[in-house]
């Protein structure tokens, strides 16, 4: 790829979208070439602070999204912080006021459930104010209805939609999956993306080379 390292705005005069890689400074995130991410509501260079939450370096999970994503305004991932323990008898965060309680400061990661990464595909559409919880995995080619709160794995090339999102359909047959992810265009060299744009464009499968 020859996506300069230093460009976040791709569009000339168009500060509401940028290449989220380039404005990405937390190592626990990690973001494939051309992704974009458009906020017309915050500065889209805070990517982190305002959609990345509850993350905190003590759990060592990550968000993880692959290339050529394209994430709407307000889409939310929400990290293990967020999910405050069932397991005990109440949902209090007792271990992080440890001072108060006189506990060990070492036991603070038993307040939460550690569900775990965030793992995006390639090619994933993620719909405007979208939210995905901690441990989910999000497969190629899927698409997140807008305000949808994913709880669960969605499969390639699945639309799924609402609370708690649920597939709705396939976006192709099986067959056209199956092939879509063998051939994994998102790893082409850039020369032959350009030269099939038309063709991934228009859905012409048969036609890619």
């Amino acid at each position: 790829m020859t996506i300069s390292e230093n460009k976040i705005y791709p569009r000339t005069g168009d500060t509401q979208t940028v290449y989220l890689k380039n404005v990405i400074t937390e190592s626990g995130i990690e973001i494939g070439d051309y992704t974009m991410y458009n906020d017309f509501v915050n500065d889209p260079r805070d990517f982190e602070k305002n959609n990345v939450l509850y993350r905190y370096p003590i759990n060592g999970d990550k968000l993880k999204v692959g290339k050529f994503c394209s994430i709407a305004c307000g889409a939310k991932f929400l990290f293990t912080s967020a999910n405050h323990t069932m397991h005990s008898i109440s949902t209090y965060p007792f271990p992080i006021f440890f001072e108060e309680w006189g506990l060990d400061v070492t036991n603070i990661t038993s307040a939460w459930d550690n569900k775990g990464d965030i793992v995006i595909g390639n090619d994933v559409w993620i719909g405007y104010e979208a939210i995905v919880l901690s441990g989910v995995t999000i497969g190629d080619g899927a698409i997140i209805g807008t305000r949808a709160v994913v709880t669960k794995d969605v499969p390639p090339y699945t639309i799924v939609g609402g609370i708690p999102a649920k597939p709705i359909r396939k976006r192709f047959s099986d067959e056209v999956i199956s092939k879509l992810l063998e051939l994994q265009w998102w790893n082409w060299p850039e020369n032959r993306i350009k030269e099939n744009i038309d063709v991934i464009q228009s859905g012409r499968i048969k036609d890619l080379k």
